[in-house]
């Protein structure tokens, strides 16, 4: 059966659960998000999002998990994973700024991935993992799991 997630993005998709969450909500809700501004150092959708803050605010909203406010934060506090473990809901790390770890999404599922992506771009928007510039800048995959993860931050 199909989720309503995978009926939008016409992808049959078994989806893993995360603190304890409906399967679907972390990249249901993140696709919700898609058109919102960008904004370094934002946190809310209605006055923008940076990377962090709105992988952050979409875990906060849908799974009621508190992340830490970088991506490197988020990184050491997540379960890494092989790419072929990567499922929707995950996370997908990039250097962007020649420093690892330095830019966060949310996996979509088949290589698509949504963000916050930046001032060029200007809003949140869905990229692919295989092209040039985000696999050339692939630092890896992480999960948040479910043990404990109702205050990841405070593993800190």
């Amino acid at each position: 059966m199909k989720t309503v997630f995978s009926l939008l993005l016409g992808l049959a998709l078994t989806l893993p659960a995360h603190a304890d969450v409906p399967a679907d909500e972390i990249p249901f809700y993140a696709m919700s998000l898609v058109g919102s501004p960008y904004r370094l150092g934002g946190t809310s959708p209605e006055s923008g999002l940076d990377c962090s803050g709105f992988v952050g605010h979409v875990f906060r909203e849908a799974a009621g998990v508190t992340l830490p406010r970088d991506s490197r934060a988020i990184s050491e506090a997540a379960q890494p994973l092989a790419p072929d473990e990567l499922q929707p809901g995950d996370l997908v790390f990039f250097n962007t700024l020649n420093r690892a770890f330095s830019h966060v999404g949310i996996y979509l599922g088949d290589d698509r991935f949504v963000h916050a992506s930046s001032s060029r771009t200007g809003s949140v928007m869905v990229s692919n993992l295989k092209d040039r510039y985000w696999r050339e800048r692939f630092d890896g995959a992480r999960r948040i799991v479910a043990a404990g993860a109702s205050d990841v931050a405070a593993a800190e």
